[in-house]
């Protein structure tokens, strides 16, 4: 039986109630070594958090093992979680591509990690641990960035909710693709009257993009939310609402 997920793109395969699914927890992937350990140590701290799973670590490019490599190892029902922040290509094309080219998977992909109030939650945290106080008066969300309006919409979404949160201008800056870049947000914001400006790393895991953002920060920076309690707690959120919608929809 085939159907669609609430998430809209994926294609779901039955999740069969008798067996918990696997948890394959889908990263981008990078050549800095610092990525790749903070992510592993993301996916130690679900196995923790969740013993009884079979949690298992792909990757879409850069990293061994490689998505497909999982997929072939899995037999019976699994959810990938996409250790994305937005929607964009990778979550509506190739992750459903993907699981679809492994048929013996009754897969479904999950929603990507943001936007949503629990990262606004982490993001509050990290620049907390970074100095941020009532001096602060402006923030830039430091992203990757993409060309895909979906992706470019979710990020502006977070940046809505972290301003909000916090009570002060919030403005997206990118690093990769997109604009403006986080140099352009922080003039726009100190052309608009703002002297202290953070910079909130919108990032999954330490690495170039990072040391990007942090490189225009004014003020402080942030860390990238790495393995935080609370990214894992999303990660098995992500998982349970997806095993579920499966059921339902069987």
């Amino acid at each position: 039986m085939t159907t669609t997920s609430t998430t809209g793109p994926a294609a779901v395969r039955v999740l069969h109630a008798a067996r918990r699914p696997a948890l394959v927890l889908v990263a981008h992937g990078s050549r800095d070594p610092g990525t790749l350990a903070e992510i592993h140590r993301l996916a130690a701290l679900l196995r923790a958090r969740r013993p009884e799973l079979d949690v298992r670590l792909a990757h879409l490019g850069l990293n061994a093992p490689l998505l497909p490599e999982v997929l072939d190892g899995l037999r019976g029902p699994a959810a990938l979680v996409p250790l994305l922040l937005s929607r964009g290509y990778h979550v509506k094309v190739d992750l459903p591509a993907l699981l679809a080219a492994a048929p013996q998977v009754a897969g479904v992909v999950t929603a990507p990690l943001g936007p949503g109030g629990r990262l606004t939650e982490i993001l509050d945290t990290r620049l907390a641990e970074a100095g941020w106080g009532p001096h602060g008066d402006a923030v830039v969300l430091a992203s990757a960035g993409s060309r895909d309006p979906d992706a470019a919409t979710d990020t502006e979404a977070q940046a809505a909710l972290l301003a909000a949160r916090l009570g002060v201008p919030v403005r997206v800056g990118t690093v990769a693709a997109g604009g403006p870049s986080v140099t352009e947000a922080v003039a726009r914001l100190t052309a608009e009257g703002h002297r202290r400006i953070a910079v909130a790393s919108y990032f999954t895991a330490p690495g170039d993009f990072a040391r990007l953002a942090a490189a225009a920060a004014p003020w402080i920076v942030s860390a990238p939310l790495g393995a935080h309690p609370a990214v894992a707690d999303l990660v098995l959120a992500r998982y349970q609402s997806a095993v579920r919608a499966a059921v339902v929809a069987r």
